[in-house]
């Protein structure tokens, strides 16, 4: 599925390169970034043959960076729920697409510093809470012209999200809608801190046809069977694919483009969602990027000063 910029797209886009610590600029088959040590082309037959993916998923498996991952919060699905029953009518679900939202009332002033994620396991997590606010600029995304939904009330209550260990309940911000009787969920709580990678990188000259950076994780099956992720890609191919290895702690992820053509093109960065499916259920295994060597973040994180400027 092709996609365009949406609010998925470029949230996606933002947190790809806050995550690998890098800017990137997709030309014919090249990607750049602003990362220290270059790749030599001979790179290309051992990433080709899934080494690269091998790599990660050792330095990964059993390491101190898995286990920091098992005991923080990290969302592997929606961190919004629609009113119950959905959008109604097609202007709705434009304003909803591109972002487009007005605020007819006063949203909720500080509220305590931490909320606390809790699992069906009992298990719990104090973590940093995410003001109503700030909240709110994480679904008006936009200011152009076009339909609009308009919030006039807000109110502190909970929702359940997919995260890496399993659903947990999370405090969420509950968004009156104009017109609808059931509101907006918004989860209120920051993911945990990513883990030091135990690997480092790709350097900036590895080719896009052989290996290139994930954009974020969108969408979790409910069976754990299938992921949909964002891959980048330039203006000057056909489109990315992506391969997963699995082990018994973890999912990487190898992105590449196909049909890269000759010749000067845009630097544009593209996102493109593709489905992945997985020989088993996903489980509490860490989903990993062979680019960066980092988790694939999930795109709808709460605004984080690393996910939004």
């Amino acid at each position: 599925m092709r996609t365009h910029v949406t609010r998925t797209v470029r949230l996606l886009t933002v947190l790809a390169v806050g995550a690998a610590s890098a800017g990137a600029a997709a030309g014919c088959g090249t990607t750049k970034a602003d990362r220290g040590g270059a790749q030599p082309r001979s790179i290309e037959s051992t990433l080709q043959a899934g080494t690269r993916a091998r790599q990660v998923a050792d330095a990964w498996d059993g390491s101190r960076a898995a286990e920091e991952w098992h005991e923080g919060f990290y969302p592997l699905g929606e961190v919004v729920q629609l009113p119950e029953g959905g959008l109604r009518g097609e202007a709705d679900k434009r304003a909803w697409d591109i972002g487009n939202f007005d605020l007819n009332g006063k949203l909720p002033g500080a509220e305590p510093g931490s909320g606390r994620v809790t699992w069906e396991s009992g298990s719990s997590l104090a973590t940093p809470l995410v003001q109503a606010e700030q909240t709110y600029r994480t679904l008006d995304l936009a200011d152009g012209p076009g339909p609009r939904l308009t919030v006039t009330a807000a109110r502190l209550g909970d929702m359940t999200v997919t995260t890496s260990r399993g659903p947990a309940t999370v405090p969420a911000w509950l968004f009156t809608l104009d017109d609808y009787a059931s509101p907006l969920k918004r989860a209120a709580v920051s993911p945990s801190k990513l883990p030091e990678s135990p690997i480092e990188p790709l350097g900036q000259d590895v080719p896009t046809d052989v290996l290139a950076p994930l954009g974020g994780l969108t969408k979790t099956a409910q069976d754990g069977r299938s992921l949909t992720v964002v891959a980048t890609h330039g203006s000057c191919d056909d489109g990315p694919t992506v391969k997963a290895l699995e082990t018994s702690g973890s999912v990487v992820l190898s992105a590449s483009t196909t049909g890269s053509e000759d010749g000067p093109c845009t630097s544009e960065l593209r996102g493109e969602k593709v489905p992945v499916k997985l020989d088993r259920p996903l489980g509490e295994r860490i989903v990993l990027d062979a680019f960066t060597g980092r988790p694939v973040p999930y795109g709808e994180w709460p605004v984080t000063a690393q996910s939004r400027s």
